[in-house]
């Protein structure tokens, strides 16, 4: 299904839907949604990249190979779980800063750290089975 509608559109189809999934993970700390379904909303748009374009700029893409994705999304998850315990709580208890950035007071958390860390292991995983399923079948 590689028509020229489908490969023209599908670039920008992607890059709405990384929007979106982004959107959704941030959202996720006080509404429905979060890592894991912003993972799975940007994966998809790598497929749908992926079937219009091929596994090749899908690749190109993605910068990095989806494994080390993955594994950046685990190292991100731990580290939430492992800084509570270096400021003398229990593991993956919840921690928060106020930095000020511009001016305004943002609140940073290690349950926003594992939200992205969960985010990256599902765009890493699912993204790597997506590419292979992909080149698989065109072979």
């Amino acid at each position: 299904m590689r028509t020229i509608i489908f490969r023209f559109t599908a670039p920008y189809l992607t890059a709405l839907m990384l929007l979106f999934s982004i959107f959704v993970l941030l959202r996720g700390h006080n509404e429905p949604g979060g890592g894991f379904i912003g993972g799975l909303i940007a994966a998809s748009a790598f497929a749908i990249y992926g079937i219009a374009c091929g596994v090749a700029p899908v690749r190109r893409a993605l910068y990095f190979h989806p494994m080390a994705i993955a594994a950046a999304g685990l190292c991100f998850a731990v580290a939430a779980g492992i800084v509570s315990i270096f400021a003398g709580t229990g593991f993956m208890t919840g921690l928060w800063v106020f930095p000020k950035i511009f001016g305004t007071e943002v609140a940073l958390s290690t349950p926003m750290l594992f939200d992205i860390g969960v985010y990256l292991v599902v765009v890493g995983g699912i993204s790597a089975i997506a590419l292979a399923l992909e080149e698989r079948e065109s072979d």
